[in-house]
């Protein structure tokens, strides 16, 4: 019978290999999770401050984009706020920036690539909200525009990228850096980074001195 690696098992490049193995992923995965851990209070910093912005007089609103897999998980995100997480509560605004492909192709046939993201966070975006964008390189040039647009336009960005230092690091408020040199690794943390924003979130709108009622019938506490 086979048996699993330890867990201090070295955990292999890609300037070695091109293939993980199944224990060579989880050796990966268990590795990033542990650096992960280390920024745990960072998200529930986030999950704060976006509950102060949702509920806050203005009713601020979440943006969220990403490339590729990190375009489904800034959907994921948005749903999340918009549906639920776990607990009920009324739902909030957030729009995935990635998810309407009627501006998405309108932009990228009349507008430089960079603009993808930037001329819709313009567009949405006022004062006072939030840009959560996600680059498991941190180097994707539209994320890093969208980022400087959002910081002109009063808006606090939020970024979760791979390892740092990176372009969208560079010019994000706040970012929670995933150390794997692994896509699928660091896409892996973000989903777990992206949970635990939202159980932050939850917590902060749920609290007991509650700015929502969770009755059947959820409003906003004025």
């Amino acid at each position: 019978m086979s048996t699993a690696p330890s867990s201090d098992l070295e955990v292999v490049s890609p300037d070695t290999c091109t293939h993980l193995t199944g224990h060579d992923h989880v050796a990966s995965l268990s590795a990033a999770l542990r650096g992960l851990t280390e920024q745990v209070e960072t998200l529930d910093r986030w999950g704060r401050l976006l509950a102060d912005v949702l509920t806050g007089p203005s009713r601020g609103r979440l943006l969220a984009a990403g490339n590729g897999g990190s375009a489904a998980q800034a959907q994921h995100l948005t749903a999340e706020l918009v549906g639920r997480y776990r607990a009920d509560r009324p739902p909030f605004s957030a729009i995935c920036l990635t998810a309407e492909t009627s501006s998405l192709t309108a932009i990228a046939n009349d507008y430089p690539a960079d603009e993808l993201f930037a001329r819709q966070v313009e567009a949405h975006g006022r004062d006072g909200d939030v840009l959560v964008l996600l680059s498991t390189s941190g180097r994707s040039p539209n994320a890093v525009a969208a980022a400087r647009r959002a910081r002109e336009c009063g808006i606090t960005v939020l970024a979760m990228t791979g390892p740092a230092p990176n372009p969208l690091a560079a010019v994000a408020d706040e970012t929670v850096a995933i150390d794997s040199p692994w896509t699928a690794t660091v896409q892996e943390c973000h989903l777990v980074a992206l949970h635990l924003l939202c159980a932050a979130f939850d917590a902060a709108v749920l609290a007991d001195s509650p700015r929502i009622s969770t009755s059947n019938h959820v409003e906003v506490v004025q």
